[in-house]
């Protein structure tokens, strides 16, 4: 089944929300570091479960994903996904060490770095999206997965339910200052079937 294409006043609308969203991501990450991080304007897509792997890059590139169910007025799923040697970057400087080679796993304290990076993120786009749908949306306590993208961005791991399910994709890239290359990251809002058109009726009331 092909996935349900957004209209331009849906994308306008989501895109919105998402600048607002990294805007707040962008500054609780730099009062955390100590240092300026930058977030590009977010690409907004609405794409099936199977599509996402492909979105974050090679199938087997390996990724930590960072999830939280979402409750309140609608249900579903965040998962933020950054490639592992952003997320090793990442770790590097809350943590102001020398960064682990980008193939390595986690250790505790980078495993709960990353968890608490995701908790910032998501929260940030969940609350944005909040204000602009007048609705109320609270996160779960975050997991964490490592795994190669086309293993993590499965539908058992990300509780969608079914792959039919349309996912949010919010692709951004963000500038760490004094790092030389930018690194991405993927927002995902996987919208439990009775939600969808809860949020599309809001967007179209809210617009």
């Amino acid at each position: 089944m092909m996935p349900r294409s957004l209209s331009p006043v849906e994308r306008d609308a989501l895109r919105e929300v998402a600048n607002i969203g990294a805007g707040h991501a962008a500054t609780a990450l730099s009062q955390m570091t100590g240092g300026r991080i930058m977030i590009s304007v977010p690409e907004i897509s609405l794409l099936q479960l199977e599509q996402l792997a492909q979105v974050v890059g090679p199938l087997d590139t390996p990724v930590a994903a960072v999830l939280m169910r979402v409750m309140g007025d609608f249900t579903g799923t965040t998962v933020l996904v950054f490639r592992q040697e952003s997320a090793h970057a990442l770790c590097s400087l809350l943590l102001r060490r020398p960064a682990s080679p980008s193939e390595a796993g986690f250790d505790p304290m980078e495993q709960s770095t990353v968890k608490e990076t995701g908790n910032i993120l998501c929260s940030a786009y969940l609350n944005a999206l909040s204000d602009f749908l007048g609705m109320m949306l609270l996160p779960s306590v975050p997991e964490l997965l490592v795994d190669s993208a086309v293993r993590a961005l499965t539908p058992d791991h990300l509780r969608a339910g079914s792959s039919d399910n349309p996912v949010f994709c919010v692709e951004t890239a963000f500038w760490i200052e004094g790092s030389e290359h930018a690194h991405t990251a993927q927002f995902l809002l996987l919208p439990d079937p009775a939600a969808l058109d809860v949020i599309f009726d809001a967007i179209h009331i809210a617009s």
